[in-house]
């Protein structure tokens, strides 16, 4: 966002109505408007020099003299000097005012643009910063659009300061407060380049803690920020219900994030024979190593083409390490499309992405053949835990699910939304460990299964997650809190031992997490606590204005 203030409009100290920028032209003597005399003079121009031209052709013919001059002839003469005059007249004097106008305006925009910068007057509910001198003048530099946002960080040289200038040309300009928005207290130096563009502040989540998630044995305490009330606590009751239950299972699937690039060719039988090409087994090891040159830990498992007309999507998938990996396939998909652009040159390469990948939106193909992470997660747990922590019954909880999970998103025509409020947990985990949280969409897709067992005594759970797209390198989890929080569930970084392990040790927490969120909301809809629930800690009659000033 390139910050700019126009001048405002000022109704003082302009008499007689004229605009304070207008400066009195040659043209204003005109009787007729510029562009009719200009029209007028360029017509009689070429008028009366064809006639002169076509006339001295015929002296010549019949051997008149060129001197000898008809009245009719030497009116043309006289019309032809005349408008010579006017147009060398015209253009002459526009280039030299096209100069003295450029030099005034200079003249002019540097005294609005002193006018402009000074302070503008907010409503007194705006609160502006006591700034020192050179800051004040850096903010009217801003607002007057002389110093383009987006550059203060490169040419300041601090971040931080950077940040407080554009907050305050901002409210300048907006003629509004952010007062609320905090701006100290944050490394703004850890965001340049990686996770934020214009910052002006931060955003404030807190940060509850479920658990402990015994997981395949491991206890976790799972940070989830949230502004939802009861979201936590319902989490951290589903927690207890698995724990006390002897824990939960979790297998991972599937590790492999996509990317499908979209070409086009002249035929639709030039892109199947690049279709084949691709997904001929012998053909797969000469692919593997033109991508795999992209990382050190990008390894090609697979492709799949797709064909619509004479276009063809092409599937990658392929191992990231902890990275989530977006970046590292996109740049394997280059290498290989550089590499097929010599036995195709007729190929044109319409997107990197064509969205068969498919990233951020609701896709079947994720639904079905996954990305990411692909998880499933189970847990048996007891009748008497089911009565006594979740407060219903096993039948209760089966009917339930089937009529609302199962049956209630069929109605619906759910893709991939089976569950009950997997995104609720997935988003909450996301933000806390700097996933990227519009990853969520593909990551929520989730079908949560339960049936009693053990002759109906005991509740097996399960949730099964195909595209979980998480990573503990790279992007928001670099960040101070968001590494806490990978810190706490010991996943922090990249695995050196065993590269890609902490990533996928992330994906089964996410799935875990995701289950005793199911596992608690489906009991409370069940027993009819839904509602009491949500009014006891979602609600609060405090003054919270009050309670901060």
């Amino acid at each position: 966002m390139d910050i700019r203030r126009r001048p405002p409009k000022s109704p003082h100290n302009n008499t007689n109505n004229i605009p304070p920028s207008a400066s009195p032209k040659a043209s204003d003597a005109l009787p007729l408007p510029l562009y009719l005399t200009n029209g007028i003079f360029f017509t009689l121009f070429f008028s009366v020099a064809y006639f002169l031209l076509h006339r001295w052709r015929d002296k010549i013919r019949n051997s008149i003299p060129l001197h000898v001059l008809t009245l009719s002839e030497l009116a043309a003469i006289i019309s032809l000097i005349a408008s010579f005059i006017y147009l060398l007249g015209f253009f002459g004097i526009d280039f030299v005012q096209s100069f003295i106008s450029k030099s005034e305006s200079e003249d002019e925009q540097e005294q609005s643009s002193f006018i402009t910068c000074s302070p503008v007057v907010l409503p007194k509910s705006v609160a502006m910063m006591d700034l020192p001198k050179d800051d004040e003048e850096l903010v009217n530099r801003v607002v007057s659009g002389e110093i383009p946002s987006y550059s203060l960080e490169s040419k300041l040289g601090d971040c931080f300061k950077a940040a407080k200038i554009r907050r305050e040309a901002v409210q300048r300009i907006m003629g509004t407060s952010i007062e609320g928005l905090p701006l100290e207290g944050f490394d703004y130096d850890s965001i340049l380049g990686q996770c934020c563009e214009m910052p002006v502040g931060y955003v404030q989540i807190p940060v509850g803690i479920a658990g402990p998630l015994l997981l395949n044995g491991i206890e976790y305490s799972v940070p989830m920020a949230t502004t939802e009330g009861c979201l936590v606590a319902s989490t951290n009751r589903g927690c207890k219900a698995i724990y006390v239950s002897g824990g939960a299972t979790c297998v991972l699937l599937k590790d492999g994030m996509t990317r499908a690039p979209v070409v086009r060719f002249s035929t639709a039988k030039r892109a199947a024979e690049l279709k084949f090409f691709l997904e001929d087994p012998l053909n797969f090891d000469a692919l593997s190593v033109i991508f795999n040159k992209s990382s050190r830990f990008a390894r090609l498992q697979g492709i799949k083409c797709a064909i619509a007309g004479k276009n063809l999507y092409i599937r990658f998938s392929c191992s990231t390490g902890d990275a989530m990996g977006m970046n590292m396939v996109s740049k394997g998909v280059q290498n290989v499309l550089d590499f097929l652009q010599t036995d195709f040159p007729d190929m044109d390469v319409i997107g990197i992405s064509g969205n068969f990948c498919s990233d951020k939106k609701p896709a079947a193909v994720n639904w079905i053949e996954g990305r990411g992470k692909s998880v499933v997660c189970e847990a048996i747990i007891t009748g008497d835990v089911v009565t006594k922590v979740l407060k219903t019954t096993v039948n209760s909880l089966v009917e339930l699910n089937m009529l609302k999970n199962l049956t209630g998103s069929a109605i619906a025509g759910a893709l991939g939304g089976f569950n009950a409020h997997a995104a609720n947990i997935v988003s909450a985990i996301f933000i806390a460990t700097g996933q990227d949280p519009a990853q969520n969409i593909e990551s929520s897709h989730c079908i949560t299964m339960m049936e009693a067992v053990n002759d109906g005594q005991n509740l097996h759970v399960s949730v099964t997650m195909p595209s979980i797209e998480v990573g503990t390198v790279g992007g928001g989890t670099q960040l101070a809190s968001q590494s806490a929080c990978l810190n706490l569930l010991g996943v922090k970084g990249a695995n050196k031992e065993s590269p890609g392990s902490n990533s996928r040790l992330l994906a089964t927490i996410v799935a875990g997490s995701v289950l005793a969120g199911e596992l608690s909301l489906m009991s409370a809809i069940s027993a009819g606590q839904l509602v009491k629930s949500h009014m006891k800690y979602n609600r609060s009659s405090r003054d919270i204005t009050k309670i901060g000033s």
